[in-house]
């Protein structure tokens, strides 16, 4: 059931990067383009969810470090846009 939930939310966050990258080569919006920087890097934090939870398990190796990196990198991308784009 887990690996189920964290595919969809890693196919989820992918569709949305592809959609946002699609309609940004269309407009030329350059939110847009921030925030689809910005939810590729939730999708690795997804991929990263999935390979620490179901394929490494173990307390053996630890990716919550990466997915946390991974986390604020979106977060911070998803911001910068947002100041960039206001000018």
């Amino acid at each position: 059931m887990a690996f189920t939930i964290y595919s969809l939310c890693t196919l989820t966050s992918l569709a949305c990067t592809w959609l946002l990258f699609a309609s940004y080569r269309r407009t030329r919006v350059k939110l847009l383009f921030w925030s689809a920087l910005s939810f590729a890097a939730m999708t690795v934090n997804n991929l990263f969810l999935v390979l620490d939870k179901i394929v490494f398990p173990g307390p053996e190796i630890d990716l919550l470090p990466v997915r946390l990196w991974a986390a604020l990198v979106s977060t911070l991308l998803l911001l910068f846009g947002l100041i960039y784009a206001k000018e």
